[in-house]
C-alpha cells in the first residue's frame, strides 16, 4: 500500500470515530490511534523491528508462560502488527498466571480496550491499581474507555483525577481534548490539545489530533501545516483533502461510522 494511500486510510478511521458522536451521537464501536493511550504504548517503530519482537518474545514466551516481560513484550508487538485479538489472549494467560502483578492486569486492560472489550477491558483495569495507590496512566486509560462507551462525563472525572496525580500530562490532555470533541466542544478540544503540545513531551499522535480536530473547524490551511511536523508533505495534504471531502458530504458520516 502506498504511503498516501496508508494516510488516507488513517484519515477515515479517524473521521470514523468522529462521526459517531459528532454526526448522530451514538457510541463507536472500536478504537484507534485517535484515544492515544488506549492502546498499549508504543513508539513510532518500523514494521520489520516489531516482528521481529514477535519472533524473539514469542519465542521466549512459548519456552515459559510465566515470564512477564516476554509476555507483554510479545503481546506490545502481536498488537502492532494488527494482531490484537492474539495479544488479548497472551495478556489473558499471563494474567492468570500472575493474578497480582498489576502491570501485567494494566496491559491486559489496555489489550482489551484496544480489540473493543470495553466492558471487560474496566473490569481488569479497575483491578489493576487501588484507591490508596492510583496509576495515572491507568486512568486515563479507563477514561478513554468510557469516552469509547459513550459515558463522557464519567470520562472526564477520570481524566481530572489523573491530571492531579500528573498535572498537565500531555497523553491525559489528548485524551481530554479528544472527550471534548466527542462531545462537539471543538474550540475547547482544541484548546486542550494546544495545552499538551505546549508542555512538551507530546508525540506525534497528540498534533495529529489537532490537525483533525482544526481541520473539523473548516480551518484546513492551518491543520494541514500542522501535520506536516510528521507527516510528508503530500501525505499531510492528502489527509487534509480528505477530510475536507468528507465534511463536504455529510452523508459520508453514517457511512464511515457503519465500516468501523
Amino acid at each position: 500500500m502506498r504511503p498516501i494511500r496508508k494516510m488516507r486510510l488513517a484519515a477515515s478511521l479517524a473521521l470514523a470515530l468522529m462521526a459517531a458522536s459528532l454526526g448522530a451521537g451514538c457510541k463507536t464501536t472500536k478504537s484507534t490511534d485517535t484515544t492515544g493511550s488506549i492502546a498499549m504504548p508504543a513508539g513510532p517503530r518500523p514494521d520489520a523491528e516489531w516482528r521481529r519482537d514477535v519472533e524473539t518474545y514469542g519465542e521466549r514466551y512459548r519456552a515459559n508462560n510465566r515470564d512477564v516481560e516476554a509476555a507483554m513484550r510479545y503481546a506490545l508487538a502481536l498488537r502492532n502488527i494488527g494482531q490484537r485479538n492474539q495479544a488479548v489472549a497472551v495478556l489473558e494467560q499471563s494474567s492468570m498466571l500472575n493474578p497480582k502483578n498489576r502491570e501485567v492486569l494494566g496491559a491486559y486492560g489496555r489489550a482489551l480496550a484496544d480489540a473493543g472489550n470495553y466492558a471487560l477491558a474496566l473490569d481488569v483495569l479497575n483491578r489493576s491499581h487501588s484507591p490508596d495507590q492510583p496509576d495515572w496512566r491507568i486512568l486515563s486509560v479507563q477514561g478513554a474507555v468510557l469516552d469509547q462507551m459513550g459515558r463522557t462525563d464519567e470520562a472526564r472525572h477520570y481524566y481530572e483525577s489523573a491530571l492531579r496525580i500528573a498535572p498537565d500530562e500531555p497523553s491525559v490532555l489528548s485524551n481530554l481534548g479528544l472527550s471534548y470533541a466527542l462531545s462537539k466542544d471543538l474550540p475547547r478540544a482544541e484548546e486542550t490539545l494546544r495545552r499538551a503540545i505546549d508542555r512538551g513531551g507530546a508525540d506525534q499522535r497528540v498534533r495529529q489530533n489537532l490537525a483533525l480536530v482544526v481541520g473539523l473547524q473548516g480551518r484546513f490551511e492551518e491543520a494541514e501545516k500542522i501535520a506536516r511536523a510528521d507527516l510528508p508533505p503530500d501525505a499531510a495534504a492528502a489527509n487534509v483533502a480528505y477530510l475536507r471531502q468528507m465534511l463536504a458530504q455529510p452523508n459520508n458520516w453514517k457511512k464511515l461510522a457503519r465500516t468501523r
